[in-house]
């Protein structure tokens, strides 16, 4: 039945297709499925490409929350940033990083194969012989050529003879039908004469082109017979990296080298053809549990003293290792568990929805910086994203959030995009239990909306092809004192001085923007401001953190699909304090802190890279006590 179809076209691309040994494409609609590809994310003369196929949805809610490639037309720059992103949906990666739904009418499936009644509506068929006439009068006698709507096969020349050859031999399987559905009194000697003759004269084309359209259907059969699911796609990441590090806090002895690894597989699954269900299963041996126990940052002394929150952090480390921070239950070396599902759907034209109970901030907002990837590109967490994207455990690596939010493509230059997340969703109330003094074992709290929780929006403006922008704000609630980015060991303990169990509101502000001075040169940078306030009635105390990025990141460096960045910034650091808080916590020599890093990415091959890289800290914590920290990364990402 394909090769009926298939041999229906007399002239142009359908018949070029055949002849050159191609898959033969059917007009027929065909399932879209969300890519990161989506990121979510697209060789469009842009300069960033997307993991994950997200990042963390993109990889780049990444995506490459991270939006369907196939289901929204793309802002150019952020897609291209996220598309060899984690395959996380980072990245919603990752996997919806485009910002404008794409219309029905968009898909090449639109194209639609519609009947002709002569041979003469064929606009670049010329009637040069007598085959030709006989061709005409069998066509318009059985019915037996299909073209274009627009009765054309784009060609703008006369047919070859293979193209006749496969107009042919669509009217000799017509008329094969007619005779064998008993309706052969309708066929006329005469033309069985004309196409007894027409079929020596053409017997070499027809023997060619039947030839390949048995390939083609014998190959066509065991891609059906073997395929995962008409409607999900699969795909993953693994990673395997040797880290090692000196220096720290002073007294400590240099860590020894450690052998890590993350394996991620992504399950994205469309029901209409323009929806997306993200599905994502982890597993990692990175260890660090409530106490940072384990933990590369505990064994250098930078981390802070619960969950092991460090600026020496690699960028494919989860934020909570070894650790389900809802409920402080720990969780075993290379364990499997969900770390993705995210459901994200067209309503309008401009306006696509998502929801989900394991999301982050990262997979709705895309990353603009070209150093986001977490299996690709930069190989610290300081540099990957703005910190706003991390603050509430945004960018957790465990899917931490239940979310719903919003993409808006106001033009295609132009999308705002916006989320409500609760933490601790599925719990009905608060553990009366407590983990320390004034914290519960459940430190997040309990509930859609009476735990912790942030408000985070995005305006992604794209004012010339070079130039990318990403403005950033969220308001955040927190039932404990800390600012869940897992960039700094003060995001535990936020307001210094303050007790653990001290309720927070946190207002931050950032900008992220890529220059592209040259298709394969961006500067990138950012910069982020997040202003700490007790949410507790009885306690006045405030702290404002800042902090900023700057680099270079260059594309096919030395040879093609190679990619390395270097730059430099502050961590976050407090820059003031009011009321009860301190500026500095007792026993710290004040110091600004300062992160130097460069990697280089060498493409092995389309599905493993290779990535050496470094990370210095100076007066890391932002205390002069501790000595000037590197890390070095040897990084090894496959993905398939």
């Amino acid at each position: 039945m394909i090769a009926k179809y298939l041999l229906a076209c007399a002239s142009g691309m359908g018949f070029l297709c055949l002849i050159a040994g191609l898959s033969p494409v059917q007009a027929l609609p065909s399932l879209e499925i969300a890519d990161k590809n989506v990121a979510v994310n697209q060789d469009d003369g842009s300069y960033q490409k997307n993991d994950s196929h997200q990042s963390d949805l993109a990889n780049n809610i990444s995506s490459k929350l991270l939006i369907a490639n196939e289901t929204q037309k793309n802002l150019p720059s952020i897609n291209q940033q996220q598309k060899n992103q984690d395959l996380e949906v980072d990245s919603a990666v990752n996997f919806w990083q485009p910002i404008t739904p794409q219309s029905a009418s968009s898909s090449p499936s639109s194209y639609k194969l519609a009947q002709v009644t002569s041979v003469s509506q064929l606009s670049d068929v010329q009637p040069t012989d007598w085959a030709f006439q006989a061709l005409q009068s069998l066509v318009e006698r059985y019915g037996c050529i299909a073209g274009y709507p627009n009765q054309t096969y784009r060609g703008n020349r006369a047919m070859t003879r293979y193209e006749f050859a496969a107009g042919l031999n669509a009217c000799l399987e017509r008329i094969n039908e007619l005779i064998a559905t008993a309706t052969g009194d309708l066929v006329k000697k005469e033309d069985l004469a004309t196409l007894q003759k027409l079929q020596e004269q053409f017997a070499a084309e027809l023997a060619t082109l039947r030839g390949r359209v048995d390939a083609v259907e014998a190959r066509t059969a065991e891609l059906e017979a073997n395929q995962f699911s008409t409607t999900t796609k699969l795909n993953g990441e693994v990673i395997i990296a040797g880290v090692g590090a000196s220096g720290g806090a002073p007294n400590n002895s240099d860590s020894n080298i450690i052998l890590v690894n993350r394996v991620r597989l992504n399950l994205t699954t469309s029901f209409t053809g323009k929806d997306s269900l993200i599905t994502g299963l982890q597993a990692y041996n990175f260890l660090g549990g409530a106490t940072g126990e384990g933990s590369l940052q505990q064994s250098l002394g930078l981390a802070s003293p619960l969950l092991s929150s460090s600026s020496a952090r690699t960028s494919f480390e989860p934020q909570f290792p070894g650790l389900n921070v809802n409920t402080l239950s720990s969780v075993g070396a290379n364990s499997v568990q969900l770390y993705k599902l995210l459901y994200i759907f067209p309503v309008a034209n401009k306006l696509t929805l998502f929801a989900g109970t394991a999301a982050e901030t990262s997979d709705a907002f895309p990353a603009i910086t070209p150093f986001y990837g977490e299996g690709q590109e930069s190989i610290s967490r300081f540099a990957g994203l703005n910190p706003v994207l991390r603050v509430s455990g945004g960018t957790s690596g465990t899917g931490l959030a239940s979310a719903a939010g919003f993409i808006f493509n106001i033009s295609p230059n132009l999308d705002l995009r916006a989320l409500y997340g609760s933490v601790n969703a599925n719990l009905p109330e608060k553990s009366a239990n407590e983990a320390v003094p004034g914290v519960s074992t459940t430190p997040l709290g309990a509930g859609l909306f009476s735990g912790s929780s942030i408000i985070a929006t995005q305006l992604t403006f794209k004012p010339s092809p070079a130039l990318d922008i990403g403005l950033n704000y969220a308001h955040s609630y927190h039932e404990i004192n800390i600012l869940a980015t897992g960039l700094v060991s003060s995001d535990i303990g936020a307001l210094a001085g303050v007790a653990t169990g001290t309720p927070l509101t946190l207002n931050s502000v950032g900008g992220t923007v890529t220059w592209r001075l040259s298709p394969k040169i961006a500067l990138s940078g950012y910069g982020a401001a997040i202003f700490v306030d007790s949410a507790s009635n009885s306690l006045d105390a405030s702290t404002t953190f800042t902090s900023w990025m700057a680099g270079v990141h260059f594309r096919d460096l030395f040879k093609s699909g190679n990619t390395a960045g270097i730059l430099f910034g502050q961590p976050l650091f407090r820059s003031d304090t009011g009321g009860s808080a301190q500026l500095t916590p007792t026993g710290d020599n004040r110091a600004t802190p300062y992160h130097l890093e460069a990697y280089y990415r060498l493409q092995v091959s389309d599905n493993i890279s290779i990535t050496p890289g470094a990370f210095v800290l100076f007066n890391p914590e932002g205390n002069s006590n501790n000595d000037t920290t590197t890390v070095g990364v040897l990084r090894t990402t496959f993905t398939f």
